[in-house]
């Protein structure tokens, strides 16, 4: 049976390219992007399995609308991917106050608006899955992308406590965690701080030194995999993609591990009996 997928940051990158493989399987898509000309071309060659709304997921009320609109529309939403978002390069330090809120609402708060709009609709449906595209930087970080890993942090730890909130409703989430892909997200889809630090030459180089061209893979590839968790009647929490995503994971971890295990005898007598 075909599906209703509503899908936030369909303009370009990963948005697009799922949107598109799912309509060209069938199913019916709502595609939000912030202008809808960058949509044109889906509507062109999927008619009316495709719905595309103006949405700034920043704006609350409009997310809410946005969620109402597709389900007039269609009578159903079955899956809701949480696409929409950006990177911000820059070193903490350098980071300006708006620079960080900005992010912030962008990445944890737009993916919250639509979350919370989607819930009443899934609940009544009955069944109902929530993807959240965060990253492999939501679970390990690097630097010159501070605040951008505090936000995947953050859709993190929101996701994980939701999952356990609404399983028994019949909705299940899935945290996406992309390694680097070669889409828009390091360039047009990003930003820059605007008030760089010389102090923070040496790691910006030593950053750029350690991406090689086989660090970022191909972003059509990753569309078996969606489709396969779409199609998934016991999708798991996490997915890594890529091929460096879950070798890196394991790498770091491997290292908490050790620390913590070197620090037990402290953290244990912390409690006090």
């Amino acid at each position: 049976m075909s599906k209703t997928i509503f899908i936030s940051g369909a303009s370009r990158g990963f948005g697009k390219i799922w949107a598109e493989a799912f309509l060209k399987r069938g199913d019916q898509v709502i595609a939000t992007a912030r202008n809808t000309e960058t949509l044109n071309d889906l509507v062109e060659k999927y008619g009316n399995n495709v719905l595309p709304i103006q949405l700034d997921v920043n704006d609350r009320a409009a997310d809410f609308a946005a969620v109402k609109k597709a389900k007039d529309h269609f009578g159903k939403i079955d899956v809701l991917i949480n696409n929409a978002g950006y990177g911000l390069f820059g070193a903490i330090e350098e980071t300006s106050e708006q620079e960080a809120r900005n992010q912030i609402e962008t990445n944890v708060f737009g993916l919250l608006w639509l979350t919370q709009a989607v819930l009443p609709v899934m609940r009544a449906q009955g069944h109902g899955h929530i993807i959240q595209v965060s990253s492999v930087l939501g679970v390990v970080t690097l630097p010159v992308l501070g605040i951008y890993n505090a936000t995947k942090f953050a859709v993190e730890g929101l996701s994980e406590t939701l999952a356990s909130e609404v399983k028994d409703f019949g909705i299940n989430v899935t945290l996406v965690e992309p390694n680097g892909f070669s889409t828009d997200w390091a360039g047009a889809s990003s930003a820059q701080v605007q008030n760089p630090l010389p102090a923070y030459d040496g790691v910006k180089a030593a950053f750029q030194a350690g991406l090689t061209d086989d660090s970022f893979g191909k972003p059509e590839a990753t569309t078996a995999a969606i489709i396969k968790l779409v199609d998934s009647e016991n999708p798991p929490l996490r997915l890594p993609l890529g091929k460096v995503a879950l070798p890196f994971i394991k790498q770091v971890y491997a290292q908490r591990m050790k620390e913590w295990d070197e620090w037990n005898e402290v953290s244990t007598a912390a409690h006090g009996f």
